[in-house]
């Protein structure tokens, strides 16, 4: 295994290109695991760690340019009110040193659906700053997991930042584990209210092949909610509303079974998260957003 280490990102863009299944890593908190159990032996490792600006992070106007190899300790601490889905995401990644060494870079990289970043990047709607010596493009969250461990970068190209919607609202992440943290999940669910276009968007992880969004779920709560008024009343959403929202969520699973637990308890505890993350953040809607609404 041959060692690579780019003195700027210009240099990366030209390493990768000659050495197309160079593997990076900045935290290496999950390709490290896989070397060490051998489980992968990459012909050359490309140490990112030399350059600072993947570290670094920018608020604007609507959106958070977040850097490729910011740590989950920073989202954690700076940027709660900008990314809150993320950061309750991060919350619970692995442990405290796991989470001043990882970022959403590497877990976009491994493409698990068991990546906590997932289900958050959906809900909050995410773009991917992909680089290559060829240029700069941007891949929506949507489009970028392809298979399992799978995406759809280049193979000549590298992930810069991630571009994220700032909230607008109120936003949620829970997942299933045997406990809170260092703790693969066995299933994930994250949503998000966004009440200046007035719809909803999901997130769920280790549900299926890829993290995917519940669509179906997502329309039938933006109609609900618009057809009955509930954005300008701020009433309570009726229980008949939310079990369908939490049917149609689980509906959009496709899991497996596996020693962390079967298909069915996947899908039901996915339904479970669904109503739960909805009462948290129309309860958060109600009695912060529209009494603040410049908050």
């Amino acid at each position: 295994m041959d060692f690579l280490r780019p003195a700027s990102w210009e240099d990366a863009l030209a390493a990768k290109a000659e050495h197309p299944s160079a593997v990076p890593i900045a935290g290496g908190t999950d390709v490290m695991v896989e070397i060490n159990f051998d489980h992968r032996r990459p012909e050359y490792l490309m140490d990112l760690t030399r350059i600072g600006e993947l570290g670094e992070w920018e608020v604007g106007e609507s959106t958070v340019r977040l850097g490729a190899s910011v740590p989950y300790a920073q989202i954690m601490e700076h940027l709660r009110a900008e990314l809150p889905a993320l950061a309750l995401a991060s919350h619970t990644v692995a442990s405290p040193q796991i989470r001043n060494r990882g970022g959403v870079g590497g877990n976009l990289g491994t493409a698990s659906p068991a990546g906590d970043a997932h289900p958050a990047l959906l809900a909050a709607g995410a773009e991917v700053e992909a680089d290559s010596v060829r240029g700069t493009r941007r891949i929506p969250i949507d489009a970028f997991y392809t298979g399992v461990k799978r995406n759809a970068l280049a193979t000549d190209e590298l992930i810069r930042a991630i571009h994220i919607q700032k909230a607008d609202g109120p936003q949620q992440f829970s997942k299933v584990g045997t406990r809170n943290a260092m703790v693969i999940a066995v299933c994930a669910f994250s949503l998000a209210l966004h009440p200046r276009s007035r719809t909803v968007r999901t997130g769920i992880g280790s549900a299926a092949p890829t993290p995917v969004r519940a669509t179906t779920a997502e329309e039938f709560l933006t109609a609900a909610l618009d057809e009955g008024g509930f954005w300008d009343s701020g009433r309570s959403i009726p229980a008949s509303i939310v079990r369908q929202f939490s049917e149609l969520a689980s509906g959009a699973c496709n899991p497996i079974d596996d020693v962390r637990g079967t298909a069915a308890y996947r899908r039901h505890a996915v339904g479970v998260l669904a109503r739960r993350t909805l009462g948290w953040t129309w309860q958060s809607y109600r009695g912060h957003e529209r009494s603040n609404p410049c908050g």
